[in-house]
């Protein structure tokens, strides 16, 4: 039998396998980073010095593999308990913003781990607000709730930063109590609103108060004026009196309204006398 046929499928065969290694070698030695991602490089398993951007790169095939981890935004919440520094028992939840720093990416994973949120994230939160928490009294965490959400956002940027981690936002629920300290407060709201409501009141008495004795202390004056005006106006006419008798006489001849009286008296006609001259060339007449 010829041997031809059995060389030519032999050749084919080997042909074969040369292509599977190579395409097997080729998808060994080229490696796509996917967009929001960085590429750690690692060589025999250890951490490489340098960090692929996106897009296609080309590594060491067999000897060289590439961890993708995410550098876009990611949120992160945790709920945290701690002790005031009045030992009351204080509750609220955190949620961060933050990225990796994609320059250090290949630092995060030789240090932290792919699950670096487990290892850092939030054990960070919780030491944050426990250590926060306890710099004030369970009172001044509701008078002072910006202060204290500043105190504990800061703790935590602080820490996530020196681990290469870049908090973006970090939003703190109000703080919970437990149920008899939130009744206590409760009643001391209560309490401090009526005090403020009989502190209204007792003004708005004060304010009438004030407008009473205004009023009468005006009066006052207006009748010790009326009074001074009319004592003024009796010495003024006793004075006038004093040095003519005739005052009177000229003020009822001004105030007269010419009508005759039904009653005269001796000398016939009211108020004054007609002077004797006159009154003989009326008879004459």
């Amino acid at each position: 039998m010829p041997r031809f046929p059995t060389v030519n499928k032999v050749k084919i065969a080997v042909a074969v396998v040369i292509a599977i290694i190579i395409i097997v070698i080729a998808s060994q030695a080229v490696v796509t980073v996917q967009a929001g991602y960085r590429g750690v490089v690692l060589h025999l398993g250890a951490v490489q010095d340098r960090v692929l951007g996106e897009g296609l790169h080309f590594i060491t095939p067999f000897v060289e593999q590439v961890v993708q981890m995410e550098v876009r935004t990611q949120k992160f919440q945790a709920d945290s308990s701690a002790a005031s520094k009045d030992l009351q028992e204080v509750r609220t939840t955190i949620a961060l913003n933050y990225r990796i720093d994609p320059q250090q990416t290949n630092k995060i994973y030789q240090l932290l781990g792919a699950n670096y949120q487990d290892r850092v994230i939030s054990p960070t939160i919780q030491e944050s607000v426990k250590a926060s928490v306890a710099k004030f009294n369970a009172e001044e965490l509701i008078t002072k709730r910006e202060t204290a959400k500043d105190v504990i956002a800061q703790a935590i940027r602080t820490t996530l930063s020196a681990n290469n981690l870049v908090v973006q936002n970090v939003f703190i629920t109000d703080f919970q109590f437990s149920s008899s300290f939130s009744d206590q407060i409760e009643q001391k709201v209560v309490a401090f609103q009526k005090f403020l409501t009989e502190q209204n009141n007792l003004r708005s008495i004060e304010v009438v108060a004030n407008q009473t004795v205004a009023q009468a202390e005006g009066q006052a004056r207006a009748n010790a004026a009326r009074a001074s005006g009319e004592s003024q106006a009796i010495q003024i006419i006793t004075e006038q009196l004093r040095e003519s008798p005739e005052y009177l006489q000229w003020q009822a001849i001004t105030k007269w309204n010419g009508q005759m009286p039904y009653a005269l008296g001796s000398s016939g006609f009211p108020f004054f006398q007609l002077p004797t001259a006159g009154a003989q060339n009326l008879t004459k007449s």
